[in-house]
């Protein structure tokens, strides 16, 4: 019965989720009919187990969700987004329409700008550039989809993405876990990607197919639909209807200026991982007020917060005259960081009732039995959960909270380095979770103006089959020769 429970908690979750119901109610419903059917104590689950998880991902990792997507709104009002989204499409020409939306959406998203913030200043550019390449309509969301939501989200070293930062706390490993790894992937990703979307253009154009009709872009509509934002509210850090809110700039900056503070948010980085934070006395960490912590187990959470932030200061102060309405681009960006946390955080809670069942140990058992290794266990874990949820950094979060310490003990009975465990989970977490009932994934179709009929199997094929190819590859390589 317990195993039961679970499955009609999950179901529950998934079916309801897709039609735009509200993970808040869902994911502690779902909870409580697993715990049912296990003769749990409910309420005890649902105010300590629930609860206690869901606050835990919160403390953990809500300064990011707020400043990546208080950055976003920022790059977005100054105009900066749209600047260095220009830039790429007049430098790359029609000709290379498809190269330039996949280069536009890769630069500002591992720079730091959330993902619907780039989908909403992407869709225009690339409708102008497809319609004069006349390049289908069609292609659009898998264009988008590739620049932006696969290899600068899991696999480039150092992206400060939510979903690379996630396992940071688990595995005691930095941003750029895996660097050697984390390029092969992207590679991997990007190359696939390419091909395939040269192959269905060169298809298209055997066939006589065109750019088709032009319809007005429903950028404004997507954005206040609810039910988008239900989906997508899981999908990042970043709530779509606070695209529209503030005062965009009349006027975007120069290139110099709209790159600059992506330039600072890799740097940062860089620096906080590698040079600032190992030099500094952090012993007082394990002070119990201080949580009883170590440098390992948030170090990677605070070199992306100092990223963002410096890179916060950095737009305002390079855009100050063109952030004309500061105090409402700021309330919207911070606005925008509440729901998407919140509904991860549910999912978190979720998959902690479930993880407390007696009946889990069946599930656990039977993931860690998975043939290839404690890395393909993980990979399986990662990506079935992702799947489930709809949701990269949910799934993720759900698989390491439960089997994270056992594959960090397995790590050391079989010599694998964390950074490993740690590149193999995002990866994990970044393919299957693009199904159809991906907020992302809906999002992307309706501002592009397209349907899963006409523009997902594209999708599928850049942002799931690709991303399966990086993972088979890093998995090999790691199993071979380690991480490196």
């Amino acid at each position: 019965m317990g195993l039961l429970g679970i499955l009609v908690g999950l179901g529950l979750l998934i079916f309801l989720a897709f039609r735009g119901w509200s993970v808040l109610l869902l994911a502690p419903a779902g909870a409580l009919i697993a715990a049912a059917f296990s003769s749990e104590p409910l309420l005890a689950h649902w105010t300590q187990t629930f609860m206690g998880s869901a606050a835990g991902f919160i403390a953990q990792f809500f300064p990011l969700f707020l400043l990546g997507a208080l950055f976003g709104k920022l790059m977005d009002d100054s105009g900066s987004v749209t600047t260095i989204a220009r830039f790429m499409t007049e430098k790359m020409g029609p000709q290379r329409a498809v190269l330039a939306v996949v280069l536009a959406g890769a630069l500002v998203t591992y720079g730091g700008v959330s993902l619907f913030v780039a989908f909403f200043v992407l869709a225009p550019m690339a409708e102008a550039l497809f319609r004069s390449a006349n390049i289908p309509r069609r292609l659009m969301p898998a264009a988008i989809a590739l620049g932006t939501s696969t290899f600068t989200m899991s696999a480039m070293p150092g992206t400060p993405a939510i979903q690379n930062a996630i396992p940071m706390p688990f595995f005691g490993t930095t941003p750029f876990a895996a660097p050697g790894l984390g390029l092969i992937a992207s590679v991997i990703m990007l190359g696939f990607g390419l091909w395939w979307l040269a192959r269905a253009e060169a298809a298209a154009r055997r066939r006589g197919e065109g750019f088709g009709a032009v319809l007005p872009l429903s950028v404004d509509d997507t954005a206040d639909d609810l039910v988008v934002r239900e989906r997508a509210s899981t999908a990042r850090e970043f709530d779509p209807a606070e695209i529209n809110r503030g005062s965009h700039a009349a006027a975007g900056p120069s290139v110099a200026v709209a790159f600059a503070p992506l330039v600072v948010v890799v740097l940062v980085n860089l620096l906080m991982s590698f040079v600032v934070l190992p030099r500094l006395d952090l012993a007082f960490l394990a002070e119990p007020r201080f949580g009883s912590t170590s440098l390992s187990a948030v170090g990677g959470v605070w070199s992306v917060a100092v990223a963002l932030a410096s890179a916060i200061l950095v737009a305002i102060i390079l855009n100050s005259r063109r952030l004309t309405e500061l105090r409402a681009t700021m309330d919207a960006g911070a606005n925008a960081s509440v729901l998407p946390v919140l509904s991860v955080a549910s999912l978190v809670g979720f998959g902690a009732v479930v993880a407390a069942m007696p009946a889990f140990e069946m599930v656990r058992d039977w993931v860690l039995s998975i043939q290839g290794g404690p890395l393909v266990s993980l990979a399986a874990s990662t990506n079935i959960l992702a799947a489930l949820t709809g949701s990269a950094s949910g799934g993720m979060t759900i698989a390491l909270d439960a089997l994270g310490s056992t594959y960090m003990k397995l790590a050391a009975e079989l010599g694998i380095d964390p950074a490993l465990l740690h590149r193999v989970a995002v990866i994990g977490s970044g393919t299957l979770d693009s199904l159809p009932h991906n907020g992302a994934v809906v999002t992307l179709l309706a501002v592009c103006g397209t349907t899963h009929k006409q523009g997902y199997l594209d999708i599928v094929m850049v942002g799931i089959v690709g991303a399966i190819l990086a993972l088979a590859a890093v998995i090999g390589l790691g199993t071979v020769f380690g991480s490196f």
